[in-house]
């Protein structure tokens, strides 16, 4: 069996993968990671979860369940969704209610260049627009969201527990936290090809498809460095979500997390 233990970062303040880093360097490095592989994330998305990243996102729109009809206000703040993925499935199935809308906000201007040309592409510019933003200090008033979204994004902040305090803050009261991101896999010997998969096919992918290696190394290692299911729903409770609960995706590959600000 592989073994691939996560790094203690105690003595640098953070890491980035399985590299111990100062927190100042952290964001710098991630951004990096996104301004290379913004023009293919899909095909990252791809590699990383075999294709199934398409059907928990369709997941994920089910289990938040946005309006169909109607025109009450409805507004989605989608964090870290700077290629619009997730923030087109939402437009699309609330295309019957008229005031259903969604912002993305994402850091890194790669991903949000990518975003935006799909919203234009869609021709939904009038339904979602696109924020420069850090998901640690949201650039949004108290209470302006009902729904809250980030898919694969969560575990490249440097401090979650601030970037889930923010969500809790630009929430309004009755709103919901949705975070699907990958997870530890609770399936005896699934968890061994997918630590092969990991380490030693993606970046083998991403070096012949992508034409790098080393972003797809980071991306597998900041998976283990990721706290489990259990772990995560604490933090999520402890940022003041209540009724939080988590479905695992393909055995815990990936995981979805709610919450609700009450």
């Amino acid at each position: 069996m592989l073994a691939f233990m996560t790094h203690d970062p105690s003595s640098y303040g953070t890491s980035f993968g399985f590299k111990p880093v100062a927190e100042a360097e952290r964001q710098g490095l991630v951004n990096q990671v996104f301004a290379t592989v913004a023009e293919r994330y899909d095909l990252m998305n791809d590699l990383m979860s075999g294709g199934l990243h398409r059907l928990w996102k369709a997941d994920m729109i089910a289990w938040l369940n946005p309006p169909r009809t109607g025109s009450r206000p409805y507004k989605l703040l989608d964090v870290a969704g700077g290629t619009g993925d997730v923030a087109l499935r939402f437009a699309r199935a609330s295309e019957g209610a008229s005031a259903a809308t969604a912002t993305i906000c994402d850091i890194s201007p790669e991903m949000l260049a990518v975003g935006r040309r799909r919203v234009e592409a869609a021709k939904l510019g009038h339904r979602i627009d696109c924020v420069d933003g850090n998901a640690e200090g949201l650039p949004f008033p108290d209470g302006t969201f009902d729904a809250y979204t980030i898919a694969f994004g969560i575990r490249n902040v440097t401090h979650i527990e601030q970037a889930l305090r923010e969500a809790y803050r630009v929430l309004k009261p009755g709103g919901r936290f949705l975070c699907l991101e990958f997870s530890t896999v609770e399936v005896p010997m699934l968890d061994r090809l997918y630590d092969f998969h990991s380490f030693e096919v993606i970046p083998r992918l991403g070096a012949l498809t992508a034409g790098a290696a080393q972003p797809y190394e980071y991306l597998v290692e900041s998976i283990r460095n990721f706290p489990n299911q259990a772990t995560f729903a604490t933090m999520i409770g402890g940022a003041g979500f209540e009724r939080v609960s988590y479905r695992n995706l393909t055995g815990g590959v990936a995981a979805m997390h709610s919450g609700w600000k009450i």
